[in-house]
């Protein structure tokens, strides 16, 4: 007679904690303890516990579609080029069961491009949504024809409170931000100024970007200090003569500036600016971990980033999305995901 398999109650019990608490350690959802995450493992595996993901999902013969709708990756927002490992290494996990995922990318720079996307997509009709809200106005009209249809739809790198999501995961923007403030605090003179530098074309549609400053802008009267100037520089051309000319200007006008913070992705193309103009005293606070920003990182010029682990916001967002409508389980609402503090003597660890 073969032993009886053993359950997330049995667990539990061995464990002396709730069942939902055995389950948010072996799903990976929610903040447990290390402690007790080490000991609910423990026990899993002396118990040699296996979920029965494939009996339960095998249930239905339906195909699931899944589609994905991100910015598409490029030399200038290479940021967005590992958010499709992270949902590769879902898919090859789910590799046994009756599920595709499409994925559709837009012109991080172009709304009617989204638009057009993501018109596309509702006329597919697929069983779920993965979804990057770049641009707010546009986002939430798309979420709202999916929500109409009884779409379920995931969040990634942001998200729009106003609509009807299954699931956030990735950072909390705000948050972020005056992690953000702290770091430029840490570095600025108090006496000195800080410019604050958007790039994006119609900033006002980008919500995530505005949230993020909104975040840096709110540590310094509060915690920071810092009492210089805080100076909003928004850009939408990236051509270096552009920003040649546009930081040129703001330099000239605020001669004090000792910190410039990025709140995007392309801190690279500010640090071209720093080296070429030799003001290696200015600090330079920028976001993510790719190829341009890692090196100027390393040569000193950019000094801190704040990573946002794009891979692992993805995985989750499909894993949720699939255990949604396989297993009927519904996830966290909102999983904010630690932000990394990335400097030139830890990055190896990152990449």
């Amino acid at each position: 007679m073969s032993p009886k398999k053993a359950r997330i109650k049995d667990i539990a019990l061995l464990a002396g904690v709730s069942i939902g608490t055995v389950d948010r350690v072996l799903h990976e959802r929610g903040e447990v303890s290390e402690k007790t995450t080490e000991k609910v493992r423990k026990i899993a595996r002396d118990l040699n516990y296996s979920p029965n993901f494939i009996a339960q999902a095998l249930k239905t013969k339906k195909k699931l579609i899944l589609i994905s709708l991100l910015p598409e990756p490029t030399e200038e927002s290479a940021f967005w080029k590992k958010h499709s490992q992270g949902i590769q290494k879902a898919m090859n996990e789910l590799d046994p069961f009756p599920v595709i995922l499409n994925q559709i990318t837009f012109d991080l720079s172009d709304e009617y491009d989204f638009q057009k996307k993501a018109n596309a997509i509702v006329s597919e009709h697929p069983d779920g949504v993965i979804l990057a809200p770049i641009f707010t106005s546009e986002s939430i009209t798309f979420c709202n024809t999916l929500t109409s249809k009884n779409i379920p739809f995931v969040f990634v790198d942001g998200y729009i409170k106003e609509t009807k999501f299954l699931s956030y995961t990735g950072e909390d923007i705000f948050q972020s931000g005056r992690v953000a403030g702290q770091l430029t605090d840490l570095v600025t003179p108090e006496n000195k100024d800080i410019l604050i530098i958007n790039i994006a074309r119609n900033l006002q549609n980008v919500h995530h970007l505005n949230k993020r400053t909104d975040g840096f802008l709110s540590y310094f009267p509060e915690t920071g200090r810092n009492f210089g100037k805080k100076i909003k520089l928004s850009m939408s051309d990236t051509t270096r003569e552009k920003i040649k000319k546009e930081i040129d200007k703001a330099f000239h006008k605020n001669p004090d500036i000792a910190s410039i913070f990025v709140s995007g992705s392309r801190s690279y193309l500010i640090a071209e600016y720093i080296e070429q103009k030799k003001l290696r005293s200015v600090n330079l606070i920028g976001y993510d971990i790719h190829e341009k920003n890692v090196s100027y990182l390393k040569s000193g010029i950019i000094k801190f980033l704040i990573g946002q682990r794009p891979e692992e916001q993805t995985y989750k967002g499909v894993r949720k999305l699939f255990d949604y409508l396989s297993l009927n389980k519904t996830p966290e609402k909102m999983e904010y995901i630690p932000v990394d503090v990335v400097t030139s003597e830890n990055v190896k660890f990152f990449l």
